[in-house]
């Protein structure tokens, strides 16, 4: 799911409600900007999973350098979104992919490590298909 965001994503948030995903922030840069979401599966007895059903990160991109501006995510634990988003914002969703996996797989030791981990890689391809489509 990728949504272009122009003026940040605070028109966004007041029309569309992410499952899952809290505190979404109020102001952003003023660059076009990119709204993309990954969607993983985590272990069945995850409180996630049993709260949402999945597990969401939603990334706000900026798409000339696939920089992570703004993340969250689905995480049951107010923590857990600080957590990841530390692992991503200022990132570059592409660029920086051998990095961010390691740096995850290194420092995120949550039950949902591996959804994470899958979330990003989902959001990635959608991230590229958002790209490839704007080129069409």
């Amino acid at each position: 799911m990728y949504i272009i965001l122009k003026g940040g994503s605070a028109v966004f948030a007041a029309k569309y409600k992410l499952h899952g995903v809290k505190n979404m922030p109020q102001e952003s840069d003023s660059r076009e900007t990119y709204f993309i979401v990954g969607e993983s599966r985590t272990n069945v007895d995850n409180a996630i999973t049993k709260i949402y059903g999945s597990f969401f990160i939603a990334f706000e991109v900026l798409p000339s350098t696939s920089e992570v501006m703004q993340c969250d995510c689905s995480g049951t634990l107010p923590l857990t979104n600080d957590f990841v988003r530390r692992l991503f914002v200022g990132k570059r969703l592409e660029a920086d992919r051998e990095a961010i996996e390691a740096e995850v797989k290194r420092r995120y030791y949550g039950s949902s490590k591996k959804a994470v981990l899958a979330a990003y890689r989902d959001a990635l391809k959608h991230f590229q298909a958002a790209l490839a489509e704007q080129e069409d």
